[in-house]
């Protein structure tokens, strides 16, 4: 069966989130189309998730950002992996080329390990980023350490430059014109979308029917500190305390409870972002260290959602009563995007001629 590789950075679960869409998009359009997925994100995501048959290797792929929390990260050990990992960048991607010949694999979709563009190039298969950055750009901003990985940026512009195109999502940045060979094409906000009613989620888990909620929402990495039992909101407020599994266990996905909450809180990312946005959930965020998607977040999300910064000394103290109130109460965002682009990307392969 003739396939698609799907190459998806196992930093957070934002990078596997919006590719799990494309690809159940694209299972629907194109049942008789293999899935390669090649990600280390976590395989109970994949396996809850993903609506289709796929094959999985789930070695890592690149090595995105060393994290010690969602709200902190380590610079210095991020570029020191990001230099190793790419160091023996070719001698990857020829391993990677026999693996995509060995599953007659025809399309490289990168979200957005440059190993997938220097491996499909190795052999002989055309590639596209589908992302909103691109990892030079995110690597670019540590430039304090980069002394000591001369080569690091370079390589990674050089793989990318070898994909056929990037189709770029919203809030984005890197994508310099020597991203690809051919085009950089804007896409839709690739989100996910609840299917159950407000109402019905809060039924299946018990959640309270006449409070406001919020969900605090901080991804693979947790945020410590935090209890939940002296948070400064008033008694018409409920916050969700929901383990992942219960949400799937019920029959529901984490957009559904994005979807009932009256409030989301976290720290800003494409993914957490886009769902607000697709489910018309207002955003409290807070800071999440020096990382250079964070400052396009920040600047292109009012346009889109109602929202509401809270520090991360008042994240952990407790005093959200603030923040939560202001992006409850805010006025209707002035913008309505589209939040279609699985479809949009789904279609671009499916009616490709590779097939």
């Amino acid at each position: 069966m003739a396939a698609v590789a799907f190459y998806i950075s196992g930093h957070g679960f934002g990078h596997a989130s919006r590719q799990i869409e494309i690809i159940n998009a694209l299972a629907r359009r194109r049942p008789d189309v293999g899935i390669f997925v090649r990600t280390a994100v976590e395989r109970w995501l994949l396996d809850r998730t993903l609506a289709a048959p796929f094959q999985l290797d789930d070695r890592p792929c690149d090595t995105g950002v060393v994290q010690i929390d969602s709200l902190h990260l380590d610079a210095a050990a991020t570029i020191a992996a990001a230099d190793d990992f790419h160091a023996t960048l070719d001698a990857r991607a020829a391993h990677e080329a026999d693996l995509l010949r060995a599953r007659d694999v025809r399309l490289v979709v990168a979200d957005a390990p440059p190993l997938a563009c220097a491996a499909a190039a190795r052999a002989g298969i055309p590639s596209v980023v589908v992302s909103n950055f691109t990892w030079d750009w995110i690597y670019a901003e540590y430039r304090e350490y980069l002394s000591s990985a001369p080569r690091l940026i370079p390589t990674i512009q050089a793989a990318y430059g070898l994909a056929e195109a990037a189709w770029r999502l919203p809030m984005h940045g890197g994508f310099p014109p020597a991203t690809a060979r051919q085009a950089v094409i804007d896409m839709p906000f690739v989100a996910r979308h609840a299917t159950h009613a407000p109402a019905e989620t809060r039924a299946r888990l018990g959640l309270p029917a006449v409070h406001k909620l919020i969900l605090p929402s901080f991804g693979g990495y947790g945020v410590g500190g935090i209890d939940l039992s002296s948070v400064d909101l008033d008694p018409s407020w409920h916050v969700i305390a929901v383990p992942d599994a219960a949400i799937y266990d019920a029959g529901l996905r984490y957009e559904d409870l994005v979807r009932a909450a009256d409030v989301v809180l976290s720290k800003p990312g494409y993914g957490i972002i886009s769902e607000c946005i697709a489910n018309e959930t207002a955003l409290v965020y807070t800071s999440r260290g020096r990382f250079a998607e964070y400052p396009v977040l920040v600047r292109e999300m009012p346009r889109y959602l109602r929202c509401a910064y809270l520090d991360n000394e008042a994240l952990l103290a407790g005093r959200w009563r603030a923040a939560v109130d202001a992006a409850f109460s805010a006025a209707p965002p002035p913008e309505r995007p589209r939040t279609d682009g699985a479809g949009v990307v789904a279609d671009m392969i499916s009616e490709g001629s590779r097939f």
